[in-house]
């Protein structure tokens, strides 16, 4: 069975497919954002690691099987070390109020709304 590639122009991305966030993400765990790979989590392969190719666009995976990545990539450390993740909106809200991070207004925008909770996370990381 081949796998159905996300379609940008038809389907509703889950968060936004973005290089932005993406970039955002990565700064997020260079500053140390805590996260243990797990089910339900969307992923970003910036380097390439893994052998195979992802259905979302900018080598975005979603994490439904952790023993199938795993067994790409070899053990969890690996694979926390080589990918990057990508917080859905509901995650980062909820890390933020955990940690007591002043959430950002909402805006109409969902994109906007997940940028600025990663960057209101971020500087908190980073202060």
């Amino acid at each position: 069975m081949q796998p159905t590639p996300f379609d940008p122009e038809y389907d509703y991305p889950p968060l936004p497919f973005t290089e932005a966030i993406c970039r955002l993400a990565r700064e997020l765990k260079r500053a140390g954002l805590p996260w243990h790979a797990h089910v339900g989590c969307f992923v970003w392969d910036p380097d390439r690691a893994l052998p195979v190719e992802s259905p979302f666009p900018h080598r975005i995976y979603f994490i439904l099987n952790l023993g199938h990545f795993v067994k790409l990539l070899g053990d969890v450390d690996t694979l926390e070390r080589s990918l990057v993740w990508l917080p859905t909106w509901y995650q980062i809200r909820t890390l933020a109020q955990e940690r007591g991070v002043p959430v950002p207004q909402e805006h109409s925008n969902p994109e906007t709304d997940l940028r600025d909770l990663y960057k209101a996370v971020l500087t908190h990381l980073q202060s």
